[in-house]
């Protein structure tokens, strides 16, 4: 069993993200990156999986500048077995990552990919059903635990009622959630020996797809600050105030 994680790089989660002063997007200029913290729940599972011996070989794959190729190295280091990245200094928006996705898939044939809920940096949360529409494979988004036996995939998926669980024929996608488990540390060893594993680079143009973008920013803008609260004797005063002062009644 081949399973392919799809790894982004993106601003790491512990910097506070500022806005560029002609708002045409956030500063990314001396900003430190990390990998995309959903894929890197993704690929601890995938590892997982062929710890268990359930998988033979994990596979992960980046779309982005050169420098996604750290993120993908860290990958290796948690122990994925090989790295493909596409490179491009585009942004692609999640309709063009899941068409190139597609076409990785096509060749590598694996039964299962892995991949986060979503990224940190524009919170889409497309990627996945784009992708599994796209193969018309079995999906499961938001997976709270996973089971593989017998061909066959067990979610259990986090929803706004509580846990869901789905039994996906595989081939099969799915999106890894915050409590699907703990990703584990890569070890200083393990992080030399990625250094020797096989990485291929392919171009944009190499994969002819179309990436066009679909979507354009007008502009982003800092959310506005929001007061302080303050607390009230009586329901009574609640209701004064949002008549009088906040004008909602």
């Amino acid at each position: 069993m081949k399973v392919l994680v799809a790894v982004k790089r993106v601003v790491d989660f512990n910097v506070k993200v500022r806005v560029k002063a002609d708002g045409t997007g956030v500063e990314t200029a001396n900003v430190k990156f990390s990998m995309n913290p959903f894929d890197e729940i993704a690929v601890e599972e995938a590892v997982k999986l062929k710890e268990a011996g359930v998988a033979k070989e994990v596979v992960a794959v980046s779309i982005g500048p050169a420098k996604a190729e750290e993120v993908l190295r860290t990958a290796l280091a948690i122990g994925a077995d090989r790295a493909i990245l596409v490179t491009t200094d585009e942004e692609i928006q999640p309709l063009g990552v899941a068409k190139l996705l597609k076409k990785i898939a096509e060749e590598e044939k694996p039964d299962l990919i892995i991949l986060g809920k979503q990224a940190i940096d524009d919170d889409s949360n497309q990627t996945g059903q784009m992708l599994a529409a796209m193969l018309n494979w079995g999906q499961g988004t938001f997976a709270f635990k996973m089971k593989i036996a017998d061909g066959k995939a067990e979610v259990t998926r986090e929803i706004d009622g509580g846990l869901s669980t789905v039994s996906l024929k595989l081939p099969a996608v799915v999106t890894a959630d915050l409590r699907l488990n703990q990703p584990r540390y890569a070890s200083l060893p393990n992080i030399m020996k990625a250094r020797s594993k096989p990485l291929a680079k392919k171009t944009l143009a190499e994969m002819g797809v179309d990436t066009k973008p679909r979507l354009q920013i007008i502009k982003v803008e800092e959310p506005k600050k929001r007061k302080g609260g303050r607390k009230v004797a009586d329901a009574g005063e609640l209701v004064r105030l949002l008549k009088d002062e906040a004008k909602v009644l």
